[in-house]
């Protein structure tokens, strides 16, 4: 049992994202130059979209040392009004967006909007001259990512996309471990996130004021189907494919986005899906349950669970398999469990005349002879822990700020987001199909 306090993690981390980091400084050898921001200099941040997440981003992003809140945006009076209760008075509160755009005060933008609003927020910010962390799933179309992409090279903003794990200390050591060889060659990842909750399953609080004067109603639907006020669809909108992504958007991408940063693959090139809404039959048109399976151009299978009524507790995490031995990550540890092939592959000659059998065993004793292993113990299992109360998503922010800060490209840039939101959205489509659907990871395409 090996548990790493969080400096050796941290030097895994280091390493582990070397190699990202030197094409991350190439690019930025010719990309135009900003003057970076000084360590001392408070970066002042702006939160598009108030809701749960946003909020709880919020409150991460303001523990991160040089970083004030000076504006907020959301189409619900009562989330503006608490906003000023939560930061200050100060603080400057509107329901449309491009009012904080416009101000020149604002270096960056937290976006956590409900997904149909992703690519337009993220894009109307970096025109403005404002450096984004926009929340998964990156897209809500697939039409949304190279807009995304070329809108960041463009105007040569920095963003970052929120999935926390590729900023993991734990996820950096499951990536050295695998590329050191500790589990053998990779054959199947399988992934899991369940749940069993009312909340777990998106039904989140209306709350008793909610109505067309307290909440903007057409600036909420935005591109989506023009429909009568409703106030789940407004508060609950996860529930529904014109606002969310499902459980493909919501939950797949952080799936995915550990994958590819464990393995550095860039997607699947194949994927099948299949799915229903099983227990919440609430009028919702996502899907409660999904399974997903999806071929790797590296020689991997992964193989993907969401259920919302999985009959017990929350339950996150992965399994990679080796043609020696398999890495379970649960939560913030890594646990590796060594099975190394025998050397002897052994008879199956019990059929055969005594004779022959005699011929065999002679000959399989020459070619492996009988081994006596000497020497120190053999750790079958080891564990690797995250110190108490380590917060990936403290460090996924600390990581944008510092991008913000020095213009080096961030952990989790628009293309990584969009292959690993790319390739979520897979399952929504193979189910919507009701077929196979093909992806090319390198030029991110559906093909």
């Amino acid at each position: 049992m090996t548990t790493l306090d969080r400096r050796s993690f941290l030097k895994s981390a280091m390493i582990a994202a070397a190699g990202a980091t030197n094409l991350h400084m190439l690019a930025a050898q010719t990309a135009p130059l900003i003057a970076p921001k000084s360590p001392n200099d408070n970066i002042h941040l702006a939160l598009i979209g108030a809701g749960i997440q946003g909020q709880g981003d919020t409150k991460t992003a303001l523990q991160v040392p040089g970083v004030k809140l000076v504006a907020v945006a959301d189409c619900y009076d009562g989330r503006l009004a608490h906003a000023k209760e939560l930061w200050g008075a100060d603080v400057f509160t509107t329901r449309d967006y491009r009012e904080i755009l416009a101000r020149p005060d604002v270096d960056a933008v937290l976006i956590a909007t409900p997904d149909h609003w992703h690519k337009q927020a993220a894009v109307d910010a970096m025109k403005a001259g404002k450096d984004v962390y926009l929340e998964k799933p990156m897209i809500h179309l697939y039409s949304d990512g190279p807009e995304i992409i070329d809108t960041a090279r463009s105007t040569d903003r920095i963003l970052q996309v929120g999935s926390q794990r590729v900023s993991n200390v734990a996820y950096s050591k499951a990536k050295e471990l695998l590329a050191a060889g500790a589990i053998g060659k990779l054959n199947t990842v399988n992934a899991r996130w369940d749940r069993n909750s009312s909340m777990g399953a998106w039904n989140y609080t209306v709350p008793l004021d909610a109505s067309p004067e307290t909440c903007d109603w057409p600036r909420f639907l935005g591109t989506a189907p023009k429909i009568a006020w409703n106030p789940e669809h407004f508060f609950q909108w996860r529930k529904w494919k014109a606002y969310g992504s499902g459980v493909a958007g919501d939950l797949f991408v952080h799936l995915f986005s550990g994958t590819h940063f464990i393995t550095g693959s860039h997607g699947p090139t194949r994927a099948m899906g299949t799915g229903s809404v099983r227990y919440w039959k609430d009028g919702r048109d996502a899907d409660d349950v999904m399974l997903a399976l999806f071929d790797y151009p590296e020689g991997f299978n992964l193989s993907l669970r969401v259920n919302f009524v999985n009959g017990g507790e929350e339950s996150e995490g992965f399994l990679f398999t080796g043609d020696e031995g398999t890495m379970e990550i649960a939560g913030n540890s890594v646990i590796v469990t060594r099975v190394p092939h025998e050397r002897d592959p052994g008879m199956t000659i019990g059929t055969f005349t005594n004779d022959m059998q005699r011929q065999l065993t002679a000959e399989h004793g020459r070619k492996y002879p009988v081994e006596h292993p000497a020497g120190s113990t053999y750790a079958a299992v080891e564990n690797y822990s995250a110190p108490r109360g380590y917060s990936d998503s403290y460090d996924h922010f600390h990581n944008f700020f510092n991008s913000v800060r020095t213009r080096r490209q961030p952990v989790e840039d628009a293309t990584f987001g969009f292959r690993a939101a790319g390739a979520a959205l897979l399952s929504n489509l193979s189910i919507e199909k009701d077929a196979i659907v093909h992806w090319d990871p390198e030029t991110m395409k559906l093909a």
